[in-house]
């Protein structure tokens, strides 16, 4: 596992331009004697295993793309892409499944049931890999799916999970304040958007504290504001950028709500109109009761009942959700952190990297559950 995750780091492909990683997956797999489908969904990858006793059939899911960010980490596996970088654990996930393959590929003659290998790309982009890998059967004859993610909030030798809502809606949204700009010394001949954009940017703040539940989980983010030329001119058109993050679809559809309600009526009292672009991004992620057992189970066998831990939700995004949306299954962390290595960085970060133990750990954990849950299901 160590050397595939090296080489997979040395080379990173950022979302939906995956060419050699898809090629390495294919070939590895095929080498080992399983069904292998390609271009699933895009650039998707898909491994079936089958096992020589009859049973259920587990998948597994790994995504495999990078980010453009320039590593600024001094090991022999760094990069070789300037401005690409695997900054997010994918390579390490890869890693595991491909392990995993070839052990259970090993013991086949003793598995019960089938594992469906599921190789990810874009899981970074919006919408994301898995979307189109469901839409293209990824997940057909499958009964159950688990996956892990690196996590460098927690030490190497933990296993987090969580049950139900794991991650949430991530969505974002495109405000155009269009005004109409002129002069600035005189303003009362314009209708100025950047102050409209500072009026709407503090009104869309107390959406979450006034219009939504405070119990409820709910936030607005705005990450880009942009506009005007100069100063001593009023600017017509400004622009703001930011994501919404929700759990329940009922909170989601308020926010959205009162966002287009808020966008609307401070731009008129402006003077000025609007333009709101909307994209839903990937749904909320939803670990399954029975799943999340198993998986609780699992890492108490492999690290012991007190390394196991369970985990507030968590606000970002994650698009396994659209596997999870058709069957049941569980997304849980693996800690990967290790201070003594200064490995503290957290994912997305230039200086990311994990302590490779780690891929051991989720590797027991992924195989025990699927151990387990044909024991359970049989």
């Amino acid at each position: 596992m160590i050397v595939i995750r090296r080489d997979l780091h040395m080379h990173p492909i950022i979302s939906h331009k995956e060419v050699r990683t898809p090629e390495v997956i294919a070939e590895y797999l095929t080498n080992l004697g399983l069904e292998v489908k390609t271009n699933v969904g895009g650039r998707g990858v898909v491994g079936i295993l089958r096992g020589a006793k009859p049973g259920k059939t587990v998948g597994i899911r790994a995504d495999f793309d990078a980010l453009p960010i320039n590593e600024k980490n001094d090991v022999p596996y760094k990069s070789k892409f300037p401005g690409v970088m695997h900054a997010c654990g994918h390579d390490a996930h890869t890693a595991i499944a491909l392990g995993l393959a070839k052990a259970f590929s090993e013991w086949k003659h003793e598995l019960a049931g089938n594992i469906v290998f599921i190789h990810q790309h874009a899981e970074e982009a919006v919408p994301g890999g898995a979307k189109y890998m469901v839409e293209d059967g990824a997940l057909e004859g499958v009964d159950a799916v688990f996956t892990t993610h690196m996590e460098n909030a927690y030490p190497v030798g933990k296993v987090i999970y969580r049950h139900g809502y794991i991650m949430a809606f991530s969505d974002r949204f495109e405000i155009e304040v269009i005004g109409q700009g002129g002069h600035g010394a005189f303003p009362h001949q314009t209708s100025d958007a950047v102050m409209m954009a500072s009026q709407l940017e503090n009104q869309l703040q107390t959406i979450v504290s006034r219009k939504i539940d405070p119990l409820d989980s709910a936030v607005i983010s705005i990450g880009s504001i942009h506009g005007g030329e100069g100063a001593n001119t009023i600017a017509d058109s400004v622009i703001l950028k930011g994501t919404i993050r929700t759990f329940s679809q009922e909170v989601r559809e308020a926010v959205i709500h009162n966002v287009k309600k808020i966008t609307a009526a401070v731009t008129e009292a402006g003077g000025g109109t609007y333009r709101l672009d909307y994209e839903e991004g990937h749904p909320a992620t939803w670990n399954h009761p029975e799943e999340t057992d198993i998986i609780v189970d699992s890492g108490k066998a492999v690290v012991g009942k007190e390394n196991v831990t369970e985990m507030p939700p968590q606000m970002g995004g994650e698009d396994f959700s659209h596997f999870l949306n058709k069957v049941p299954g569980s997304y849980f962390f693996t800690g990967s952190a290790n201070a003594e290595k200064r490995i503290v960085y957290p994912y997305h970060h230039n200086q990311f990297d994990i302590d490779e133990e780690a891929m051991v750990i989720g590797a027991k954990t992924l195989a025990k559950a699927t151990i387990l849950y044909n024991e359970k299901n049989n």
